[in-house]
């Protein structure tokens, strides 16, 4: 079982389904949203971080639709109250 650790130090359980739901939320369609996750989850391993576990999301929203990462990042921005630094920036290829 691979486990998330959160920004506060807390582990939990990967659960795709969360990814899923906001990719569809970010405007993807169910089976790209689910593409996304499987990605993510075929790169999970015991320990990883939110903030890598988004990077990835973004960076596949990205790749598949910039507008589904630009609402994702509004999302972020406010719903969850951060800040464009809080945010991960995609990493270099």
């Amino acid at each position: 079982m691979v486990d998330v650790v959160k920004r506060d130090g807390r582990r939990e359980p990967f659960v795709p389904e969360k990814i899923t739901v906001s990719a569809v939320k970010a405007g993807a369609p169910l089976e790209d949203a689910r593409r996304i996750a499987q990605g993510v989850e075929r790169a999970a391993h015991d320990g990883i971080s939110t903030d890598e576990i988004r990077r990835r999301v973004l960076e596949q929203l990205r790749d598949q639709n910039a507008g589904w990462e630009q609402n994702w990042l509004v999302y972020d921005r406010a719903v969850k109250k951060r800040k464009a630094a809080e945010i991960p920036q995609p990493v270099a290829r």
